[in-house]
C-alpha cells in the first residue's frame, strides 16, 4: 500500500483515531494490503501441491459433534505455564478430523453464498456465523474450547467477543505483524483467541507464527500504527530481528489448535500451496470486562460484535454469551 501524499500527519492521526465505517471484509482487504511481502520465513517457498483432508470417514452427526465439543480437554499444567510465559500455546488433538472436515465443508459453502462464486479476493472472511449456522454455533460456543481459554487465562468465566472465518487463498501473501490488544476494544488483559485450522497447515501454507514472549510487545510499543503503507509491519519485523526475538512459525498438525493472548505478537506467512487455508478464530474475554473508552478504526466493526453496548460499558450483549460455564 503506497503512501498517500495528499495526507498531512494530522490527517493520518485523525484517520486512525476515527471509527471504522465499512464492513468486515473491507477491513480485511485493507489490512492485508499493509503486509510487507518481502519479509520471508525459512519455511516460505514456491507453490506446492497440497490437499485438505478428504478421506476422514463418515462426517459426525450433530449429536456426535455436540458430544465432542462439550467434552472436557485434559489440559497439561505446563501448557498454562507456557501460555503465561510465551503469550501463546499450541495444543494437539483438540478436535477430531471428522469434526474439522464438517466445519470446513460448512465454511466453504457459507463463504461461497456470502461472497459469490468469484469474489476475486486473496483473503476471504466472515463473522458472526454462529448466529445462523448450527455447525458454527457448536464450535463457537463450545464449552470444550472456552474452558481451555478460561483455564489458560486463569479466570472462572468467559464470554464470546466474536468468531472469524478466515480463508487465505492460494497465492495470498503475508498477514502483517500485530497484536490483538490494539484491535479489540476490550478493557481487560484477560482476552485470548482460539485459532482453529480446518486442515493441517504445513510451513508453506502460512501457519500462524508467534513472537515468543508475553512481554515482547513492549519492544515495539512506540511504533505507530499506519493504515496507509507497510511501514508498521516492516518496522516491527526489523526490531524483532535486531533484538533476537524467537519466532515460532512451525506447522500445525490436523486437530492441533493454538490459543494466543491479546498481547501476543503474531503474523502468518503466505499461502504458497494450491489449497485454501481455512481457519475459524474465536475470541473470548473474562466476564465483567468493559468496552474501552474510545475505540478506533483499528477495532473494525466492533459495534456489530456487541450491539447496544457503548464505550466504557460492560460487555453483556446478546451476541456475547457466556461460553464457559455454559449458560443454561
Amino acid at each position: 500500500m503506497a503512501d498517500d501524499p495528499t495526507l498531512k500527519p494530522q490527517d493520518r492521526a485523525q484517520e486512525v483515531s476515527g471509527e471504522w465505517e465499512h464492513d468486515n471484509q473491507q477491513w480485511w482487504n485493507e489490512y492485508m494490503a499493509s503486509a510487507d511481502n518481502e519479509i520471508v520465513f525459512a519455511s516460505d517457498h514456491s507453490i506446492e501441491q497440497t490437499q485438505a483432508p478428504k478421506d476422514v470417514g463418515p462426517l459426525p452427526s450433530l449429536a456426535d459433534l455436540q458430544a465432542e465439543l462439550n467434552a472436557s480437554y485434559e489440559l497439561d499444567p505446563l501448557a498454562i505455564k507456557q501460555f503465561n510465559r510465551d503469550g501463546y500455546v499450541k495444543l494437539k488433538q483438540v478436535l477430531s478430523p471428522g469434526a474439522l472436515a464438517l466445519l470446513r465443508q460448512e465454511m466453504e459453502m457459507t463463504l461461497l453464498a456470502d461472497l459469490g462464486e468469484n469474489p476475486k479476493l486473496d483473503f476471504r472472511s466472515g463473522e458472526m456465523m454462529w448466529l445462523t449456522n448450527d455447525i458454527f454455533r457448536q464450535f463457537v460456543l463450545s464449552p470444550r474450547i472456552a474452558k481451555i481459554a478460561a483455564a489458560l487465562m486463569g479466570v472462572q468465566s468467559v464470554r464470546l467477543y466474536h468468531d472469524n472465518a478466515l480463508a487465505k487463498e492460494p497465492g495470498c501473501g503475508r498477514t502483517p505483524w500485530h497484536f490483538d490488544k490494539e484491535h479489540f476494544p476490550i478493557a481487560s488483559n484477560n482476552v485470548c483467541t482460539a485459532w482453529i485450522p480446518l486442515q493441517a497447515i504445513p510451513g508453506n501454507m502460512g501457519p500462524l507464527a508467534f513472537a515468543v514472549g508475553m512481554e515482547t510487545y513492549r519492544l515495539v510499543e512506540s511504533v505507530q500504527s499506519s493504515r496507509f503503507d507497510m511501514s508498521y509491519d516492516r518496522t516491527v519485523s526489523n526490531i524483532f530481528a535486531e533484538q533476537g526475538v524467537d519466532v515460532d512459525n512451525g506447522p500445525f498438525g490436523l486437530g492441533e489448535i493454538s490459543f494466543h493472548h491479546s498481547q501476543s505478537f503474531h503474523t502468518a506467512g503466505p499461502n504458497n500451496t494450491t489449497e485454501s487455508r481455512m481457519v475459524l478464530a474465536t475470541t473470548y474475554f473474562e466476564e465483567g470486562a468493559c468496552v474501552i473508552p474510545a475505540p478506533t478504526m483499528i477495532s473494525g466493526d466492533w459495534r456489530k460484535f456487541m450491539p447496544d453496548v457503548g464505550a466504557g460499558e460492560p460487555i453483556q450483549s446478546r451476541y456475547n454469551p457466556v461460553c464457559f460455564p455454559r449458560e443454561r
